[in-house]
């Protein structure tokens, strides 16, 4: 982004977010710093996606404020990449790998804007950057788990996004895609750019995010992974059958 710096690439204040007149969360108090690698965690239905969605803009509080790089998420939205749940995408739609891609471009130039042959070398780019070059006239739904969130990270690169949102990435994906997956997104922050993702999967945590927030519908707690992923609080969050982490990085499901 251009412009002068800001201190916070997210910032949260007393959010209450839902859907209708029902709120998913409330009084949620939240900061990121530019260029970290955050976790969201918690049981289902206790916000994460609608956390992530108010950071987009795909719905307005009901309450409290978000800003995103000190301003609405509507007026960044350029700057923001958003990879939902793979249950929402509808990968029967015939659209290729290429044009998926391509579309980080149209985003970035805004509903009117044309592509150019830079737009096109970008994008070109982005797929060699994920090795999905060779994928690129492929119909999105035939791709592997791991080959998706590959396709879906190159369209943020092309399309320059300053934050990626993703919503649960690692449904679906094996062992060997899940770690590829995390090395990418070191490699996203590395080249500055902030990530947040909603995640069920504690395995990496320790090793490679900076931020963890645990929510479920408040926030519950956040800061290093190692401050965050305690027995107590991760009872707090998930109940009598709750995941906690040994120093080797290994997830293990207790019953309180």
């Amino acid at each position: 982004m251009t412009g002068k710096p800001v201190r916070s690439a997210i910032e949260v204040r007393k959010l209450a977010a839902g859907y209708g007149q029902v709120p998913v969360i409330n009084d949620v108090d939240w900061s990121l710093r530019p260029g970290a690698l955050a976790a969201v965690i918690g049981p289902n239905g206790g916000g994460k996606s609608t956390l992530l969605k108010a950071l987009v803009g795909l719905i307005r509080p009901m309450q409290g404020q978000v800003r995103v790089f000190g301003e609405n998420p509507r007026l960044v939205r350029r700057n923001i990449a958003y990879l939902a749940q793979g249950e929402e995408v509808d990968w029967r739609f015939p659209i290729s790998v290429w044009d998926v891609v391509l579309q980080g471009r149209m985003l970035r130039r805004g509903l009117w804007g044309r592509l150019t042959a830079e737009d096109r070398a970008r994008a070109e780019a982005a797929l060699i950057e994920f090795e999905i070059a060779p994928l690129a006239n492929q119909q999105i739904g035939s791709l592997s788990g791991g080959q998706r969130q590959r396709v879906f990270l190159a369209r943020a690169v092309a399309q320059e996004a300053d934050l990626i949102l993703l919503d649960e990435p690692n449904t679906g994906l094996d062992a060997r895609a899940q770690h590829e997956l995390a090395e990418m997104f070191i490699r996203l922050r590395q080249a500055g750019r902030t990530i947040v993702v909603a995640t069920h999967d504690l395995d990496c945590l320790m090793e490679c995010f900076d931020q963890v927030i645990a929510l479920k519908n408040r926030v519950v707690a956040e800061g290093t992974p190692r401050e965050v992923l305690t027995s107590d609080i991760l009872t707090a969050l998930f109940a009598r059958h709750f995941p906690s982490i040994r120093d080797t990085g290994e997830v293990v499901i207790h019953e309180s």
